[in-house]
């Protein structure tokens, strides 16, 4: 993916923030970038980690645009107002965070959403980070329309309750068996949050089942390994990472 570009191809893009129709008739707002092309392309939804809708995302949905896909990165924060994201981020804490259910439901209208563009192939992949890899998973098991998912460092995926307001009293893990499209995760061997022992536990559960997933494990990595604007960034690890998700949404979305 890095470099992977003709010098003397035309590039360019669309990307901005927009409404878009939620099912029950309200407006989410999504960060929607697109190549400009008249071929058609692959979609990928792009969900937030908990620093927020963030300039980090926006800027890793134009990556992912640059390659050729069309990208929506919904704010799951928006009930809690608008502002910088640090601080919408502390009222999401403050207020006891998102429910799963509503996420669930921003991811959905966001695949409807690109599914129905009419330069869409037909693909869609969805992606998280922190928060967001917890969320994807929930995604790939419970939502319609998704053709590959990656986990990008997703804590309490066992081990903590669902938030899908039905009196579930199930943890993620638990929707495993209904994992619905190839899975692929990225967890750095020094994170607590998911820690090692987790990943195995989640690994464990796909292989009962039976599922199509690849997992890639760093040394001399824990949480956030992408986020070059923190000292979590890990410039080896994240590159070779970033490189193999690009391979897997190729594979399965182009």
């Amino acid at each position: 993916m890095w470099n992977d570009i003709n010098t003397g191809a035309y590039s360019g893009m669309i990307a901005e923030t927009v409404s878009i129709p939620r099912e029950n008739g309200d407006k989410l707002n999504v960060y929607y970038s697109r190549p400009i092309t008249s071929e058609n392309v692959p979609s990928i939804v792009l969900i937030p980690h908990m620093p927020g809708w963030d300039e980090w995302c926006r800027e890793t949905a134009r990556r992912f645009t640059e390659h050729g896909y069309a990208v929506v990165c919904p704010d799951i924060y928006s009930k809690f107002g608008y502002g910088n994201p640090a601080e919408i981020s502390a009222k999401v804490r403050e207020g006891g965070g998102v429910s799963d259910k509503s996420v669930m439901n921003d991811c959905q209208t966001s695949i409807n959403f690109l599914r129905a563009q009419q330069k869409s192939n037909g693909k869609v992949g969805i992606i998280g980070m922190c928060s967001g890899g917890r969320h994807a998973f929930i995604a790939a098991c419970t939502l319609e329309g998704l053709d590959a998912a990656v986990d990008c460092w997703g804590g309490r995926v066992a081990g903590a309750p669902l938030t899908m307001e039905d009196g579930s009293d199930k943890q993620p893990i638990d929707l495993t068996p209904a994992l619905s499209c190839p899975l692929m995760g990225i967890f750095g061997n020094e994170d607590k949050f998911p820690s090692p022992e987790e990943v195995n536990l989640l690994e464990e559960r796909l292989k009962e089942n039976g599922k199509d997933y690849v997992f890639h494990r760093y040394d001399g990595a824990g949480h956030g390994i992408w986020y070059y604007h923190n000292q979590m960034y890990r410039q080896q690890q994240a590159m070779d990472s970033i490189e193999k998700v690009a391979a897997f949404f190729e594979k399965h979305l182009k």
